[in-house]
């Protein structure tokens, strides 16, 4: 416990697997998908544009997930296996992560298409044991410091990789490449090489599996976890109107999160590199939005914070279907960063105030918040990729999302957050 170079090595895991969420899920790789297909395709009977194919295609990503997740949860609780499933679910990703640099287009829109779904698998499959690492390595004590540490080493190592990504992608001429479309598979190429690569330090140090013999039922002991979970939440109004709340807008914030780039790329014509700069501006702004809204937290409590974000993501999505502009949409993403991290933690930290006085397993609570965002995300990407298929426009799909905001602002309305005694 509390071993320097264990935590370092655990954190280590985050600079890996960050590569993904932000080269593959944000900046690069939704523009790319976009760019290489028709712009209708064609599975059967059905035609829909290569944009609600994508959006589809994280849908059908999460509902793997959502479904597996109390499985999951089972084996990293009771079966001792953590380090084997995280080895697992790391070389999924990673692996399908370097299937990706032999998508070029058309031809190879399965391999595409399945490559990043396993992806996206592998790397939330990953979190699972990563999080359950962290009780194993430190002490209680330690738990917001460690934690923290791995988000820092994350985010650092991903804008590390983006940055030479943009390199690349930018001067391919000077370093030798084809032309712009191999130096973006080559992109995808460095993600899956970065991820398992730097993966290796947690797998050579963190501990080793202490294997349980018998473990049966995992499945149905994380089904019944949450089962118990729903049935207490259904006696407390407060917490239930905050969770459907919390489904809302949680369903909004992912969506605009995963689909943003395809919807840059397809109405304003943004390139690769641009979208690379509007991802990395992200990101700066995201740590001033953090520390934005937990001061505004700290000053009008945790409610009055998740309001003024909902109002701002509301207003995100409606001048999204104006815009027409790039400028504008800079705009946009600054005003997306300065929201994006702060109701995300927000969220969490006003979950666990509302969490019953006494309770002997919030760990529960926490998969069953965990699982319910996923069914968010499944419900968010599959109304985007629908809408647009309806209707022929992602604007359409981007007005419809501010209706998740307006809805969960409404559940929020309902709730009562107790401000802690100073």
């Amino acid at each position: 416990m509390n071993d320097k170079r264990i935590i370092n090595a655990w954190a280590f895991f985050d600079w890996a697997n960050s590569a993904f969420a932000l080269v593959i899920t944000a900046a690069i790789f939704p523009a790319y998908y976009v760019a290489v297909t028709d712009d209708i395709i064609h599975i059967g009977k059905i035609s829909m544009s290569n944009s609600s194919l994508y959006a589809y295609a994280i849908s059908a990503a999460y509902l793997v997930i959502a479904l597996f997740s109390p499985l999951l949860s089972g084996i990293a609780d009771y079966s001792g296996r953590r380090k084997f499933f995280l080895k697992f679910f790391t070389i999924l990703g990673s692996a399908a992560c370097l299937s990706l640099y032999f998508f070029e287009g058309m031809e190879q829109i399965g391999l595409g298409t399945a490559g990043f779904i396993l992806a996206m698998v592998g790397f939330a499959g990953g979190l699972v044991f990563y999080n359950a690492f962290l009780p194993v390595i430190v002490t209680e004590d330690r738990y917001d410091r460690v934690s923290a540490k791995g988000f820092s080493f994350g985010y650092i190592g991903s804008v590390i990789l983006l940055v030479i990504n943009l390199i690349m992608i930018q001067f391919w001429e000077r370093l030798g490449f084809s032309g712009q479309g191999e130096a973006t598979r080559f992109a995808f190429l460095t993600v899956g090489i970065w991820w398992l690569g730097f993966a290796l330090i947690p797998f050579r140090r963190l501990p080793s599996d202490e294997r349980q013999r018998n473990t049966p039922g995992l499945l149905r002991r994380g089904f019944q976890e949450l089962k118990k979970v729903w049935a207490a939440v259904k006696k407390e109004q407060n917490i239930k109107s905050f969770l459907f709340s919390f489904f809302c807008y949680s369903a909004g914030v992912q969506t605009v999160l995963f689909l943003a780039g395809t919807f840059a790329e397809k109405e304003l014509a943004f390139g690769t590199a641009e979208l690379i700069v509007i991802i990395l501006l992200l990101q700066v702004v995201a740590i001033l939005g953090a520390y934005a809204s937990a001061r505004l937290s700290e000053w009008k409590g945790n409610k009055i914070s998740l309001v003024a974000m909902l109002l701002i993501w509301t207003a995100i999505c409606i001048v999204g279907y104006f815009v027409q502009e790039k400028a504008q949409f800079y705009a946009i993403a600054a005003a997306v960063g300065l929201v994006m991290g702060g109701i995300q933690s927000l969220s969490r930290s006003t979950y666990s105030k509302l969490i019953p006085e006494g309770t002997q397993d919030p760990t529960s609570y926490f998969s069953f918040y965990d699982v319910l965002e996923k069914v968010a995300i499944i419900l968010g990407t599959f109304t985007f990729g629908f809408i647009e298929q309806l209707t022929g426009s992602m604007r359409m799909s981007m007005l419809i999302l501010g209706g998740f905001f307006i809805l969960g602002l409404l559940l929020l309305s309902r709730v009562k957050v107790v401000r802690p005694q100073q």
